[in-house]
């Protein structure tokens, strides 16, 4: 028998187990199965990879050497792969559409824009807290597009090659409970909340250096900040224990408001990315389209905003010729 990838695909599962069962439930195989599969292994290879009792499996001086090969060839493997993927085909003709968030307000519209005007195509979706990590599935080809967000200026990083499009550029607003003494303002200045407790969700965002930043020019330092997921987020605003950023097209919630923050200390652009020789390339300026438009609808369900920026037209949706 030849060795083949598939064969250290089963050594390293049994290793990251422990035991035969669990990497048999893994590998969706047979317990049976997968063990006449390790003896033929074992038999290629001269000699016993892993010392099995009741405890478990554990590998020996010979599994070791074989994993230390194999979890260097699979990852080179399937890197080989994804690159094969991300610069196959050519022309705009796309069958499927892979897409990346981060907590993007407009992935669920620009899917439904998409499903309408490609009916035939595959469309999914991948969340992540990490424009990185989507951005590294993009150049392996595992991605197509990414959504994500830049606090004021900043861009994505540049190591990853992906040609970053400008969506829309929103304030951002401050999400307050009904009874909050400045629930009943039409904005709130930011020095106004320097006792507050914030919740923030993970993640790149407008709570690193340009809140903090913005806090300083305010002449306060924020103070508690609890990291945890947007519902949470939720809850604690609810409960009265914190206040959040919110994007601008926060989706209202019943019991919450969200206000502007006076002057617009704080900008979030939404950016559309993707890699400029992949297959996605060709049809990025129509996908970018349908993100906009996604991104516009999205306005309709917050008469706050709208009215908002109707008295500040430099924020909103971006031109697609000019994003």
């Amino acid at each position: 028998m030849n060795l083949e990838l598939r064969h250290l695909k089963v050594v390293c599962a049994i290793a990251e187990t422990g035991s035969v069962t669990k990497a048999a439930s893994t590998l969706g195989l047979a317990q049976p199965a997968l063990t006449a599969q390790l003896q033929r292994i074992e038999r290629t290879l001269g000699g016993p990879l892993f010392e099995r009792d009741r405890r478990g499996a554990r590998p020996t001086a010979l599994g070791e050497l074989v994993l230390a090969r194999a979890r260097v060839l699979l990852p080179a493997m399937k890197g080989l792969q994804d690159e094969a993927a991300r610069l196959a085909g050519t022309g705009s003709t796309m069958t499927r559409f892979r897409f990346g968030g981060v907590n993007s307000p407009i992935l669920g519209g620009l899917v439904h824009r998409l499903a309408a005007d490609q009916p035939h195509a595959q469309i999914s979706t991948h969340a992540s807290w990490s424009v990185d990590e989507l951005a590294q599935m993009v150049l392996s080809g595992r991605l197509d597009f990414v959504l994500s967000g830049v606090c004021g200026d900043a861009v994505p990083s540049a190591e990853f090659g992906l040609t970053w499009r400008a969506v829309a550029v929103d304030a951002v607003f401050v999400l307050l409970p009904e009874a909050h003494p400045l629930a009943a303002n039409d904005e709130v200045h930011l020095a106004a909340l320097a006792a507050e407790r914030w919740a923030a969700a993970p993640g790149d965002g407008c709570f690193a250096d340009c809140f903090v930043a913005a806090c300083s020019r305010a002449g306060f330092t924020p103070a508690k900040i609890y990291e945890t997921d947007i519902r949470s987020c939720i809850d604690l605003v609810e409960a009265g224990e914190a206040i959040a950023l919110a994007q601008a097209t926060f989706r209202p919630v019943s019991g919450l408001v969200t206000r502007p923050l006076a002057n617009a200390p704080l900008r979030w652009r939404l950016l559309l990315g993707w890699h400029p020789e992949a297959p996605a390339a060709g049809i990025a300026d129509r996908v970018l389209g349908h993100a906009i438009a996604a991104y516009t609808d999205s306005l309709s369900r917050n008469p706050t905003y709208l009215a908002w920026l109707a008295r500040n037209p430099t924020f909103g949706p971006q031109d697609l010729a000019a994003a």
